[in-house]
């Protein structure tokens, strides 16, 4: 029987952890006290065994689950629920790490582009691409298209929305996604590369559809959305059936939960279908160290079943001076996301955006 194999991480005194590792079995299964499960059926199929307890440090310790994959139904939402649904509640429970059988992989089916996919969008081979974010939200469509033109003449081969950029009443979706791919395409005349420009949608499953079919309409050739805020189930039918394009996932409220980044961004989002996934790099603004940055860039590219590798997008606070050591340290199957640093330049901002690309070249190799 195949199973899903969920690991926990849990703080509890040495003396309960067997007990405490019943209670996560049950709860995340019957949901009901082990003396009233009593049904044949249900506990040879549904209620699954605990397969490893292991000591962490004192008071820490990881347990490992084997789910039986009925019990998720090979849904989206229910996979979810069986991971760390009630347990999500439980303040002494983190949802560490997963591994999935080929069967999940089969119904899940991850990236339909993966990294091999977003460099032939990007027209990109050998090096790492260039990435950065319009900003701030009050700009109007027009002055993020300027941001957007200049940019792309730089020589920037992503150019996405900043995720806080929504259909604003100062900013409507579609007049910035209509001036911002024009942008990108008056650019390509001068330039003769054209950018990926990438607008945010977000909202209900509703307003995420209608947008995805307008910026379809106007030639975008990818977009981004925040999985955590419009809901993983809701990526994984975008990949199946509402778009063709590739998706770049945004890490936001990503750290509501008590579940590990590399499993949260690195497997899941890759699982529910993300092309890309931006998350906060060492040396920025958040509290990734380099462990965990070296972690999640791994799991996200790794081999893993039949499952396309996601390309990592490191962000969060980056600066052009450390794009050597960035380089370094990622490798080329990257996306380098750098958004402030440029911006800082003010009335140099081609010239900045310019010296990104120049220095990413160079740390990475000259192919386009």
């Amino acid at each position: 029987m195949e199973s899903v194999r969920v690991t926990y991480r849990a703080r509890v005194d040495a003396n309960e952890v067997e007990a405490r590792a019943d209670a996560l079995l049950l709860e995340q299964s019957v949901e009901l006290p082990r003396a009233a499960v009593t049904d044949p059926f249900v506990e040879r199929e549904i209620l699954g065994e605990v397969e490893e307890i292991a000591a962490e440090a004192p008071g820490s310790f990881r347990i490992t689950i084997a789910f039986p994959v009925a019990t998720t139904a090979l849904d989206p939402a229910q996979l979810l629920n069986v991971l760390f649904g009630n347990s999500s509640l439980q303040e002494e429970i983190e949802l560490a790490d997963v591994e999935f059988p080929p069967s999940v992989f089969e119904a899940f089916g991850g990236p339909r582009y993966g990294v091999a996919g977003l460099r032939e969008a990007a027209g990109v081979h050998g090096r790492p691409l260039t990435c950065t974010a319009l900003k701030p939200m009050g700009l109007s469509a027009k002055a993020l298209a300027k941001l957007c033109e200049t940019f792309a003449r730089a020589g920037i081969d992503v150019i996405k929305d900043d995720h806080g950029l929504a259909d604003h009443p100062f900013c409507r979706f579609e007049e910035r996604v209509a001036a911002c791919q024009m942008a990108v395409e008056r650019a390509a005349d001068a330039t003769g590369r054209l950018a990926l420009y990438v607008p945010s949608v977000t909202g209900t499953a509703e307003t995420v559809a209608t947008q995805l079919r307008f910026a379809e309409g106007r030639g975008v050739r990818a977009v981004m959305v925040s999985p955590m805020l419009i809901g993983l189930p809701v990526l994984w039918q975008l990949v199946h059936g509402k778009t063709e394009l590739p998706i770049l996932a945004h890490p936001a409220f990503g750290g509501a939960l008590r579940i590990a980044p590399e499993t949260l961004f690195g497997k899941i989002f890759r699982l529910f279908g993300a092309d890309a996934v931006i998350y906060p790099s060492f040396g920025g603004r958040f509290a990734y160290g380099e462990e965990r940055c070296r972690r999640l860039a791994h799991v996200l590219r790794r081999p893993w079943g039949p499952l396309r590798p996601a390309l990592p997008v490191p962000a969060g606070g980056m600066t052009v001076e450390r794009v050597p050591e960035l380089v370094d340290f990622y490798g080329s199957d990257t996306m380098l996301l750098i958004g402030g640093s440029l911006y800082e330049a003010g009335e140099a901002l081609l010239e900045r955006s310019r010296a990104f690309v120049d220095s990413v070249r160079a740390a990475g190799g000259t192919q386009t």
